[in-house]
């Protein structure tokens, strides 16, 4: 059921590192993407894949890991994702990819965990870094990073309480997200 999927499908940021993803894995996730929507069925969204620890020890260096932990740097060595999606606009089609990148993501994401995998979509990169570590030519826009394993943290779903929306962990290590009750989201 899609539900299900949907709820275990979390923000995981801690992996079993040494659990591998394979190559054929990330690109039936790249093909999920691609069967997806996008507007104006342009199509311009591109992908490049990595599941070989050299690549993803230097993809790790130029991402940040959770903005409301602000102690914590990211996963510890033998906690990081085995495998990691970069996704690039092709800008020669056009620089307006209105939502396919979070419908292609979540599209990718769903893939994972109904393979006992999960991830995490990644917006805050440094881009430039990591244009400079791949040699991604410039006419391709770094979107974002999904960095990807087999988890290694539970993640449960909260209610928002007083209005705080931000994410946190217990004295268990559990990551715990609050989210608006639905009465609140339905207008009218």
């Amino acid at each position: 059921m899609i539900k299900e999927l949907i709820l275990k499908n979390r923000s995981y940021r801690r992996f079993q590192q040494e659990v591998p993803l394979s190559m054929e894995l990330l690109r039936e996730m790249v093909e999920a993407a691609r069967l997806s929507g996008s507007a104006r069925n342009m199509q311009p969204l591109r992908y490049m894949l990595f599941n070989e620890s050299a690549d993803c020890a230097r993809i790790f260096l130029t991402l940040a890991w959770a903005g409301y932990l602000k102690e914590w740097p990211g996963p510890s060595e033998g906690e990081r994702p085995s495998a990691y999606i970069v996704q690039l606009g092709d800008l020669d089609l056009t620089d307006d990819w209105w939502c396919d990148d979070g419908i292609a993501a979540q599209s990718m994401l769903l893939t994972a965990v109904e393979n006992g995998f999960g991830g995490c979509i990644i917006g805050s990169v440094q881009r430039e870094k990591l244009r400079s570590i791949l040699s991604i030519p410039e006419h391709y826009k770094i979107i974002q990073v999904l960095a990807l394993g087999k988890p290694d943290e539970k993640v449960v779903i909260d209610e928002v309480q007083d209005g705080d929306i931000k994410y946190w962990r217990d004295e268990q290590g559990i990551h715990h997200v609050p989210k608006r009750a639905l009465q609140e989201l339905i207008i009218g």
